[in-house]
This record gives C-alpha cells, sequence and structure tokens, in this order.
C-alpha cells in the first residue's frame, strides 16, 4: 500500500514537472495583464493581436512551409534509404546504421555550422530558404529511418515474394503488402520529422541566411526586450494542435485494432 502510494505520489511529481509550465503558459495566454505574476483577468486581445502581427504570422509561415516540405520530403527519402538498408546483408546494415545514428548523436550547433560551411565555402550557394530547406531535410532523415527499419524488419518477404510468384508487378505488390505494415512506421517517421523541424534553432540559424525568420529563430532575437504576450498566445495553439492531432492518432489506432480483433473472432467462429 505505501509503495503504490510513493509510486503515486512520484509519477504526480514528474506529470507536474512536465505539464505545470505549459499549463503556465495557457493562463498566461489569457492574461488581459502583461505581468508573468499578476493576474489581470479574462482577455483574448493576445489572440487577436497575435493575428495582426505581421512578423510573428510572417515567421509562423516560414516555420510551417520549411516544416512540412521538409517532414515529407524527408520521409519520402527515409523509406527509400530504409528499405534499401533492409535489404543489404548483415555486415552492410552494421555500417549504414552507423552512419545513420551518427547524426543524431552529434551536436546540433555542429551540424548547423558543417552545413554552413559545406552551402558556402564548398557549393558557393547564397544562405536562404532553400539552404535552410535542404539541411532540414538532411537532419530529418536519419530519423525517418530509425522509425521505418523496425517495421520493415517485421515483414513477412515470403507474402512479398509470393505476389511477385503470382505475376503482381514489384509496385503493386509493395502497396498491397508492404506498405500496410510498415504504413505506422512511416507515419511515426513524418511526426517526428515535423517535431524536430519545427524546434530547430541551430541548423536553421546557420543556414537561414538574412531575411529568413522561423519561430525559433525569431524568439531568439526578442529575448533581448522580453517575450511578448502574443507568443503565448502562439504557443497555446500550437499546443492544442498536437494534442488533437495525438487524439485523433490514438483514435484512429484503437479503431483498427477493435476492428483487426473483430475480424479475428469472426474467422475464429467459421
Amino acid at each position: 500500500m505505501v509503495k503504490k502510494s510513493a509510486q503515486r505520489i512520484y509519477m504526480g511529481i514528474i506529470f507536474l514537472f512536465l505539464y505545470l509550465p505549459i499549463i503556465v503558459l495557457i493562463v498566461l495566454s489569457f492574461n488581459d495583464s502583461k505581468s508573468k505574476v499578476q493576474w489581470g483577468g479574462f482577455t483574448l486581445k493576445w489572440y487577436q493581436r497575435l493575428f495582426d502581427n505581421s512578423i510573428i504570422m510572417s515567421a509562423f509561415g516560414t516555420t510551417v512551409i520549411i516544416t512540412l516540405a521538409s517532414a515529407l520530403l524527408a520521409t519520402i527519402l527515409g523509406t527509400l534509404a530504409a528499405i534499401g538498408i533492409h535489404a543489404m546483408k548483415v555486415k552492410s546494415q552494421t555500417v549504414m546504421l552507423g552512419a545513420t545514428n551518427i547524426p543524431l548523436l552529434n551536436a546540433d550547433i555542429v551540424t548547423g555550422l558543417s552545413m554552413m560551411l559545406l552551402f558556402v565555402k564548398f557549393m558557393r550557394l547564397d544562405l536562404g530558404m532553400s539552404t535552410v530547406l535542404i539541411a532540414h531535410i538532411t537532419f530529418n532523415i536519419p530519423y525517418v529511418i530509425l522509425n521505418v527499419l523496425p517495421k520493415l524488419k517485421q515483414c513477412s518477404q515470403n507474402s512479398y515474394e509470393a505476389a511477385l510468384d503470382l505475376g503482381a508487378t514489384p509496385l503493386y505488390a509493395f502497396y498491397k503488402i508492404i506498405w500496410p505494415q510498415i504504413r505506422a512506421g512511416v507515419l511515426s517517421g513524418f511526426l517526428m520529422a515535423m517535431t524536430m523541424s519545427m524546434d530547430d534553432f541551430s541548423i536553421t540559424y546557420f543556414t537561414k541566411g538574412a531575411g529568413v525568420n522561423t519561430l525559433s529563430t525569431m524568439i531568439y532575437t526578442q529575448m533581448r526586450r522580453g517575450i511578448v504576450p502574443e507568443m503565448y498566445a502562439l504557443s497555446t495553439i500550437l499546443f492544442f494542435l498536437a494534442l488533437i492531432l495525438l487524439l485523433m492518432m490514438n483514435f484512429g489506432s484503437s479503431r483498427k485494432e477493435k476492428a483487426l480483433l473483430v475480424r479475428q473472432k469472426t474467422s475464429e467462429r467459421i
């Protein structure tokens, strides 16, 4: 009894540290006062000013474009790379997985500086949106590979080869047999790539050039003057969007699991 109570208290403290700052941020987004310690009444003016603030909305639009584009391209390239790695021999797979893990363990500032040197010194490119997009795609690909590869290892090659023997084209056999089994891993890789790309600062800062601002770099420049309350409102909106997306994914997966259980029970009865 005492052990269970201690476990509950411990978990409560952990969740308190995780979510209390977010709750405070949400409350501050509805605070009529700019003070962080004094409640000035309920208001929605910070949300109105958020959409009227051209600087924040421009940075938000740039962030969304870079995030979606880099996550989508990284998901396609990472999935193809995972399929290629899966088809290799064991020794080659070990070498490639080691090369994939290096960018994950490497510090973001090192990756940002190295990408900047690559663009400026060797490729002679002007820093801008294109360089940020290339850097984000490069940064996100390993996350997609490590999400898709375990799903590929769980797939049965016999079904795929049987489909080919029965006359199916490789693309059709992949879409009908392999894709349903790795779809969850591809989606997880896409969502992780989106998260990493939206949160990134170091790589964006070193590869963005003049005139390109994302939310992370804009917040960094505003730190000297202090964070404006409009950013609390934007952070609240992003939090609830992520929460809704997570609930939709969990609801969809639970429905699929229930449907699968129903089919299994029906087949057993037959």
